[in-house]
């Protein structure tokens, strides 16, 4: 099993970057893809971004694409998402999640066992 811990969120004005880490415990880390979902209030959690175990291969939701990129860095046990050009939209609680299941690149949450507790993004407008 693997325990996972997000930080990096925090309060910042339309047009901002905001680095996200997602640290990792316990299990190897690289033995998972690791993804990223959010939760705005009163919506379903939805897709965000997902990298695969070597970090070769990441997709992504349409609405991020072009100013979200994940990364890995498996040696420090960490996944990375860094957002730039933030839109109040992108408000919304940020969890990564992980998954040895083959089929990581679909971005179903269901398909990720292991969460995180999550980080709040606020973009102000």
């Amino acid at each position: 099993q693997v325990q996972l811990a997000e930080s990096g969120g925090g309060l910042v004005q339309a047009g901002d970057s905001l680095r996200l880490s997602c640290a990792a415990s316990g299990r190897p880390f690289s033995a998972y893809a690791i993804g990223w979902f959010r939760q705005a209030p009163g919506k379903e959690r939805e897709f965000v971004a997902a990298i695969n175990r070597s970090g070769s291969s990441t997709v992504y939701a349409d609405s991020v694409k072009g100013r979200f990129t994940i990364s890995r860095d498996n040696a420090k046990n960490t996944v990375y998402l860094q957002m730039n050009s933030l839109k109040f939209d992108d408000t919304a609680v940020y969890c990564c999640a992980a998954t040895g299941f083959y089929r990581w690149f679909d971005g179903k949450k269901n398909d990720y066992p292991y969460w995180g507790q999550g980080t709040q993004v606020t973009v102000s407008s």
